[in-house]
């Protein structure tokens, strides 16, 4: 099977976009909601409520739109490029994820959790030396 730089190049730009876009509309819904409080649905007044709360802030909607981002480009990058090595791929999330809890939301992330997040990223890096694509395109 032939690798060529434009595929590789387009891959890594897509799960970059993943890695980034993915983690930062569940920290964005993530600070919304918490901005919103405890949901406590009881009455249709109260869905209401929580409805119109829930559609006028910015931070989730911020949110929703980073989450459409990643969305896109999962669907573009499976287009061309194996579910075996996307999702694996994509795992660096992980990390993201640890560094936006850390630092947008203040969330303590323990040693153990990081070396957690380390081992994942070292067997991304093990996914990411292997070609992107390993079926012939239909």
């Amino acid at each position: 099977m032939k690798s060529s730089a434009g595929l590789h190049f387009k891959t890594y730009l897509l799960i970059f976009l993943m890695v980034m876009f993915g983690p930062l509309g569940n920290v964005l819904l993530g600070k919304g909601m918490k901005r919103i409080g405890a949901v406590s649905i009881g009455t249709p007044a109260g869905a209401l409520d929580l409805l119109s709360r829930i559609l006028t802030s910015g931070t989730i909607w911020l949110g929703i739109a980073s989450l459409i981002t990643f969305f896109a480009a999962y669907m573009l990058v499976l287009s061309w490029a194996d579910y075996s090595y996307v999702q694996p791929a994509s795992s660096v999330a992980y990390g993201m994820v640890a560094l936006l809890a850390h630092f947008m939301l203040r969330e303590v992330v323990t040693p153990m959790r990081w070396m957690g997040v380390l081992l994942i990223c070292l067997g991304v890096l093990v996914v990411g030396h292997t070609p992107p694509r390993t079926t012939e395109p239909s």
